[in-house]
């Protein structure tokens, strides 16, 4: 038996049959298409994905933030059953957190032999789901509450999220990259290299041409920032958007290069709502490293 039960959203963009079997409940995020409304789906409906891109051809989805009262729901079935660690989507990606942050507030009356603790992530997709399984590797090993909730404070601002897109149209209109950027890159096959800071927000700070060189320089990036540089003994994470082919030859290229990390590079899908705001073409890498700029 857990000690205490952690929790987490949708968005760390890992296979829902994954987070289920290490007892990880989950709330999960909707978007919107052509009047209807979808579930973020993490893998449930092996069509889902297939389905989102098709949509996405003709609109761009848009997606809400949880509120409140879904957190009050959500955290009220779980509190009846124990104390209750929540690591939320980052702040940098949606303001979400301050909903959950309400509703553990306002449950502390009505649940008061209960420990309700909220973190913010600092982390998205796939980043986000590697502080999380770590968090759980520490609670299956017997850490309390208190201590793996000090361990992801600190270790929020050490997840890597280094990432290159070969299709740039979406992040021009989410408004992340001007309409002439993303136009000349399109023209000279030029990848844009981006990266998490430290409050969690998308930054572009350099960019190669073509995908074999990005991922070369994420490459090089993992060995400056990894803990142990190319000794890294951690996990690695990979998700992509509908680029599967693109994902392989980087997770070959990084266990070509980091042969002491913890297993096999694990590759997983960018769910629907990160994929609203990035689209398809996108390889994003993850790993433990020094503190995030």
């Amino acid at each position: 038996m857990n000690s205490f039960i952690l929790s987490c959203e949708s968005t760390v963009d890992m296979p829902f049959s994954i987070i289920n079997s290490r007892d990880i409940p989950v709330i999960f995020y909707s978007y919107t298409a052509k009047g209807k409304e979808y579930e973020d789906d993490m893998d449930r409906d092996p069509q889902a994905l297939t389905k989102f891109y098709e949509l996405l051809k003709e609109e761009i989805p848009s997606t809400s933030q949880l509120n409140e009262y879904q957190y009050i729901d959500f955290f009220t079935e779980l509190l009846k059953k124990g104390d209750v660690l929540h690591i939320a989507f980052g702040s940098g990606m949606t303001r979400s957190i301050q909903g959950a942050e309400s509703a553990a507030e306002k449950l502390k009356e009505k649940f008061p032999d209960r420990k309700l603790i909220v973190i913010d992530s600092l982390c998205s997709s796939s980043g986000y789901g590697l502080l999380v399984d770590a968090a759980a590797d520490m609670r299956d090993a017997g850490k309390t509450i208190d201590e793996v909730a000090e361990w992801v404070n600190k270790a929020r601002h050490k997840v890597h999220h280094e990432f290159f897109s070969t299709d740039l149209k979406y992040f021009r209109r989410s408004g992340r990259m001007s309409g002439a950027t993303a136009t000349v890159a399109a023209i000279l096959n030029i990848c844009p290299i981006l990266k998490l800071d430290d409050k969690g927000r998308i930054i572009a700070y350099d960019k190669v041409r073509g995908k074999r060189n990005a991922i070369n320089y994420i490459l090089n990036k993992m060995t400056a920032h990894a803990d142990g540089g190319n000794d890294y003994s951690g996990k690695i994470f990979i998700s992509h958007s509908n680029t599967i082919e693109d994902a392989k030859d980087a997770k070959k290229a990084i266990e070509e290069r980091f042969t002491k990390m913890n297993g096999e590079v694990q590759i997983y899908n960018i769910g629907t709502i990160i994929a609203s705001h990035t689209g398809p073409g996108t390889v994003a890498i993850f790993f433990f490293g020094d503190d995030r700029d």
